[in-house]
């Protein structure tokens, strides 16, 4: 996933770049440049950073390092949105529990994501849609709890 991603970066013109970074932080992005810590140790971690910077470049405008402002903030909130629709979009919850994943830990793995990233996409998806999620007309992804039923 991460080299797709880097892929999808190289088409829109964007310069991926792992330095090593101080304290916390994981990745930025600024003037088509996104940078990744280097400290980070699995390609899984950082392709949800980069799905994240993209983000950015897709939906965030000027400098948003200070979040004590709320205009940041919510500018932060996009680029994670569009991170978590980008990476696991519901459909690939259905397509995880198909293949017979059943935990937590399976679909993120099936996904690629960490664990920490699908349980912030879990809570993003039950802000927007509620407990379940209607996939088609015979099947629903619940959120809380996680589960998919179908109807026959």
């Amino acid at each position: 996933m991460y080299e797709c991603l880097q892929l999808e970066a190289a088409k829109l013109h964007i310069d991926v770049q792992e330095h090593h970074m101080k304290g916390k932080i994981k990745g930025l992005y600024s003037d088509n440049v996104i940078w990744i810590n280097k400290r980070i140790k699995t390609q899984t971690e950082k392709a949800c950073v980069l799905a994240e910077e993209l983000g950015h470049h897709h939906m965030t405008v000027g400098d948003i390092l200070d979040q004590s402002k709320i205009f940041n903030v919510k500018q932060e909130k996009l680029a994670r949105k569009w991170a978590h629709q980008k990476l696991t979009p519901p459909e690939l919850f259905i397509k995880a529990y198909k293949n017979g994943c059943r935990s937590r830990y399976e679909i993120a793995e099936y996904l690629n994501v960490t664990e920490e990233f699908l349980k912030e996409s879990i809570k993003y998806f039950r802000e927007k849609y509620g407990r379940e999620i209607k996939i088609d007309d015979f099947t629903y992804l619940m959120l809380d709890p996680l589960g998919v039923y179908e109807l026959f």
